[in-house]
């Protein structure tokens, strides 16, 4: 495995959360523009934030190791290493590296020729918790652990340490000397975190002694216990710490999944959460159930499991619970028992509920339509732009970020977010959203409304990947899995199914006759659309956490859509007249003629059943037809709604989609990464180090010597040799101002190549009590964990101090 890929699948792996441990680049301040939203975190001066207490996080799951370069370290190891070790270099409000003065008074470059050299001066009173000086030895343990030399590290990471070639003690205990072999323009962003020697020295304790514990830090917490019976981990207040004191005593970090984080707030298992649209809809209706109460119209439950059953069903269960059949009756009674349950329990929660606001932001990650140009029609370049210019990247991101009040501005960018210094808005190298320009590049590349189009004799109208989504997943209405929906099939609208079914689109139909949402409840949701589930996990896995169970309102209708597609794929057989017929003959759409079936006893094989393409294309006797890969788990739904969008959006131009919906843990493992799509959603996350971190996701794919493709990140398996070198020559360019430029003009090279399509900036949620200060959404900086802490109870107007 290559460094720069062990780099990037950390990105993936580590979560979302770790990318202020691996971000940050240079000076500028007028450089990137204004973020598109900052932080919101109630940030509040020191002396207005008590001293004490303790805070319960919610986080996706314990770590299964405290070393950030393993490959299996995640979200709360990165949080848990900010919050005990040394972050050299911390990220602002807008995502720009900056010194962390509490182990840092200066770091530059002090040479350039004959080599780049770093010199770091230490914060002298920066120590471990052994009592031990941050110095030079842990350095030089650190850069030998991960450089690449030495098999025996299981590193997952390693870019930047390999272009070392020494590390020495400066003047004095408090300097530290760092010569590079190759000028490394990303030097800031090594060393975060440093570990001490005691973890790095030697292969054992790198590999397996700071897997469960971290016996030595230096950070303004400590770390206590790990407990996997009740899912936490401890941070306490380090007595060592130098800097400023953390205000709280204790910061736990608790696990708890996404679709429980409502209850755990309600329940006071946590006091902070990052959650999904859903669970900010419970909270902004429990506070208007506050003011307003919570009856609809009519005076019924405006939401909720009582919402959810109609009069009709409620007549009909108190008729099974009282009737004569014995069997049932019971069986009734105790579904009625249990839906009086959840319903009081629902109840309480909303309750509890309204103590929590919602902070919201701007994630650093960016999803992107992603375009698999390998094989198929999408290896033609003009397909591919054809497919970005039918696009409304606007639209598109309006329908995650508007209805949650955050700015819906399309990302301009592969390599940086708004606010950073790499920003620049490039997407004019490809074009804007123009339906001409579109239809005239499919035509240049062959693609013609109204062609024939062949297939096997007997073979029924429709897709012959007409399989069923992954088996791994629940099917059905309600389950967000209802099969193979193929856009611009028995769809007269060309591609708009109306205004008020384009709303629906975006609602929510949540399986379960009690389920809080369901039907009946539609009209008093906040907003139709839910935020993305952070694919933290898998993207790193970033991108990648579960939401609540929901699924979108025409997911329903999509399954039948998919059960009832025996129909010609243009609509053509069904207004002829004239479907197949057990598979014995078929209708010609065009010229009226019949197939003959195959006849055994002469060999004969079967003709090809001709048919044309009617309004879409077609070429070479094939349809333009595209997988369209979603992820089909709870927390998915956005993704799923702006799919179908730029499904509809493809139609328009006569592009043909096949919506395949798969079991979460085999999105990218079963198709993003073994290159099984032709059209994907998925998020990558930002990085103010663009040329040491985003070259692994574009870099042009090389064969290996088994005949395979070696792809790195780059499963769009779209490059070039350019994209490359100007990677290349922007790492090693010293000159901080010229290394950007270089990575702007390679994201405009990555624009032009058209294999990823940037849609919008993912929204961060984070439900709170109100009297938290400095912790919420943090958007692009990183969190100040020793200012985070209660707020000091306001003094009542004239009593006495």
């Amino acid at each position: 495995m290559s460094q720069r890929r062990r780099r990037s699948l950390a990105l993936l792996t580590s979560g979302v959360l770790a990318l202020p441990l691996l971000t940050g680049c240079g000076a500028g301040d007028d450089e990137g523009g204004p973020v598109a939203a900052g932080p919101d975190i109630a940030a509040a001066t020191r002396d207005k934030v008590a001293d004490g207490g303790v805070l319960r996080w919610a986080v996706d799951s314990l770590p299964e190791t405290l070393n950030t370069f393993q490959a299996d370290a995640d979200a709360t190891t990165a949080r848990i290493a900010a919050a005990v070790l040394p972050q050299l270099f911390v990220l602002d409000a807008k995502g720009r590296p900056v010194a962390n003065p509490d182990y840092l008074e200066k770091a530059e470059v002090v040479e350039r020729e004959p080599k780049q050299v770093v010199l770091y001066k230490l914060n002298q009173q920066a120590v471990w918790s052994d009592g031990r000086e941050i110095g030079a030895p842990d350095f030089v343990a650190q850069w030998r652990a991960l450089n690449g030399k030495d098999s025996a590290f299981w590193t997952a990471r390693n870019a930047g340490y390999e272009r070392i070639e020494k590390i020495e003690r400066g003047k004095t205990d408090l300097e530290v000397k760092v010569t590079f072999a190759k000028p490394y323009a990303d030097w800031r962003s090594l060393f975060s975190p440093l570990y001490p020697k005691q973890v790095t020295a030697t292969p054992e304790a790198f590999n397996e002694g700071a897997r469960g514990a971290l016996k030595v830090t230096a950070g303004p917490f400590g770390l206590g216990a790990i407990d996997k019976k009740t899912g936490t981990a401890s941070l306490t207040r380090n007595p060592r710490w130098w800097g400023q004191p953390a205000k709280l005593d204790t910061l736990v970090l608790t696990a708890v999944p996404r679709a429980q984080r409502p209850a755990a707030l309600a329940s006071g298992k946590v006091d902070l959460a990052e959650i999904d649209r859903s669970g900010a809809d419970r909270i902004a209706l429990a506070h208007r159930d506050a003011k307003q109460g919570g009856k609809g119209s009519g005076g019924a439950p405006a939401h909720g499991p009582e919402a959810s059953m109609t009069a009709a069903q409620a007549t009909l269960s108190w008729a099974v619970a009282f009737g004569a059949d014995e069997e049932k009756a019971l069986a009734e009674a105790e579904t009625r028992k249990k839906h009086v349950e959840s319903v009081k329990r629902y109840a309480d929660e909303q309750t509890a509920l309204r103590k929590f606001i919602v902070r919201k932001s701007l994630e650093p990650a960016y999803t992107q339509l992603a375009m698999n140009g390998s094989a198929g029609p999408l290896a033609d370049e003009r397909v591919r732009r054809a497919v970005a210019r039918a696009l409304n990247r606007k639209e598109l991101a309006e329908i995650v970020l508007k209805p949650l009040g955050l700015p819906a501005k399309p990302v301009g960018s592969h390599v940086a977010l708004a606010g950073q210094q790499a920003y620049a808005d490039n997407s004019e190298a490809l074009g804007g959203q123009d339906t001409q320009a579109a239809q005239a590049l499919l035509a240049d590349a062959g693609w013609r409304r109204g062609g024939k189009i062949t297939e096997p004799a007997g073979a029924k109208a429709g897709p012959e990947s007409a399989a069923q989504d992954d088996g791994k997943t629940p099917e059905g209405p309600g389950t967000g899995n209802d099969g193979l929906y193929i856009v611009g099939q028995e769809d007269g609208s060309n591609g708009d199914r109306g205004a008020a079914q384009g709303s629906a689109e975006g609602g929510l139909a949540v399986a379960g006759a009690f389920a809080p949402g369901a039907a009946g409840a539609a009209q008093d949701v906040p907003s139709p659309v839910l935020a993305p589930a952070p694919f933290a996990a898998q993207q790193e896995a970033l991108l990648r956490a579960q939401a609540a169970a929901a699924a979108t309102v025409d997911d329903a209708k999509d399954g039948e859509e998919a059960a009832e597609g025996e129909d010609a794929k243009d609509g053509e057989g069904a207004k002829d007249g004239e479907d197949a017929k057990d598979g014995d003959e078929a209708e010609d759409a065009k010229d009226g003629e019949g197939a003959e079936s195959a006849d055994p006893a002469k060999g004969t094989p079967p003709k090809q059943a001709a048919r044309t393409s009617g309004a879409m294309l077609a070429k070479d006797g094939k349809p333009l037809n595209l997988r369209f890969v979603l992820p089909a788990g709870p927390g998915s739904e956005p993704l799923r709604a702006v799919g179908d969008r730029i499904a509809q959006m493809l139609r328009k131009v006569g592009v043909t989609t096949e919506i395949k919906k798969v079991a979460d843990e085999s999105f990218f493992k079963d198709h993003i990464a073994s290159g099984q799509y032709d059209l994907a959603l998925y998020s990558w996350p930002a990085t103010a180090y663009p040329a040491t971190d985003a070259r692994p996701i574009f870099a042009k794919p090389e064969p290996a010597a088994d005949g395979s493709l070696l792809v790195e990140q780059n499963y769009t398996r779209v490059g070039t040799d350019h994209i490359d070198q100007l990677f290349d020559q922007a790492a090693g360019e010293l000159d901080e101002e010229q290394a950007r430029e270089l990575m702007r003009k390679a994201d405009a090279r990555i624009w032009a190549a058209a294999g990823s399509i940037p849609l919008y900036q993912r929204p961060e949620l984070v439900a709170v009590k109100p009297s938290l200060a400095n912790a919420g959404a943090f958007g692009l900086g990183a969190p100040r964990f020793q200012d985070i802490g209660w707020k000091k109870p306001s003094t009542a107007k004239g009593k006495k101090k």
